[in-house]
């Protein structure tokens, strides 16, 4: 088939000497020329469109821009001169100069009758990693990944012991500083299970005196026929980026007096 057969032809008038067509026979109606036409007039409207407005635009008045407003700055613009500098916080008020030096100075002084236990391993040194902190909970691979999480910076600790039985372990967890609270959030994910009887003390605990939301808490003894009585107490609270768990055990009774003037004295180092 040659290419020209693909595209449609116009019928021709009638050739002298020629009968004219049926009149079914339709002729079919050039269209390129009226496309064309349409085209231009349409190209041409837009063009004379575009340019009456610019004219029209061109003729108005220029519309002023709103005022920019900028608050006054909140710093001043040349820095102070030396002798106008205020003065530094002093040790005991600022936090952070105590909280980043040496943690484990931080640490309430070992009361009297308590020796240090070397039993516990997992101390070395005034420090507890992490995974060996995280051991001490039930679920200690969710607290690992928490404590990582939450940006963990280090742990200092002390194991005491005191007579046949009787232990103190406290923790400094130290967070690093930023706009979150993750020492605050431990803190308080701590105290929410408190007053399970089954995984806490079984009751809301009392509040540690000079703390936000600090709590400390007796349980009831735990008695097993065959076994010596076990007693506990425990307290929670935060300072600043670090959060303090302190945790007592013994066989012999354990009074709300002991944990609260331990948490208290803890409190004041912070």
């Amino acid at each position: 088939m040659n290419q020209n057969d693909t595209i449609p032809r116009l019928e021709e008038g009638p050739v002298e000497g020629e009968s004219a067509p049926d009149s079914g026979a339709v002729r079919r109606r050039p269209r390129g020329r009226t496309a064309l036409i349409v085209a231009v007039a349409a190209v041409l409207g837009i063009a004379g469109g575009t340019a009456v407005g610019y004219g029209v635009q061109a003729e108005r008045a220029p519309t002023p821009l709103g005022a920019l407003s900028q608050p006054a700055l909140a710093y001043p613009a040349k820095a102070l001169k030396a002798d106008r500098l205020p003065d530094p916080l002093p040790a005991g008020q600022d936090r952070r100069v105590r909280t980043d030096g040496d943690l484990r100075k931080l640490i309430v002084p070992r009361p009297a009758g308590w020796s240090e236990d070397k039993d516990v391993t997992s101390v070395q040194d005034g420090w507890v990693e992490v995974e060996d902190y995280a051991l001490g909970f039930e679920r200690e691979d969710v607290m690992f990944g928490r404590l990582l999480e939450s940006g963990v910076r280090r742990i200092a600790a002390a194991a005491w012991k005191k007579g046949e039985y009787g232990t103190a372990d406290i923790a400094l967890v130290q967070f690093a500083s930023g706009t979150e609270t993750p020492a605050a959030d431990h803190a308080e994910d701590q105290r929410l299970y408190m007053p399970d009887k089954d995984h806490g003390a079984g009751n809301n605990g009392d509040a540690i005196k000079g703390s936000l939301n600090g709590r400390y808490y007796v349980y009831k003894a735990d008695l097993k026929p065959g076994y010596l009585p076990i007693y506990q107490a425990r307290a929670i609270f935060d300072r600043g980026e670090v959060m303090v768990d302190i945790h007592l055990s013994d066989t012999r009774p354990i009074s709300k007096k002991d944990i609260r003037t331990l948490a208290e004295r803890q409190l004041e180092r912070l």
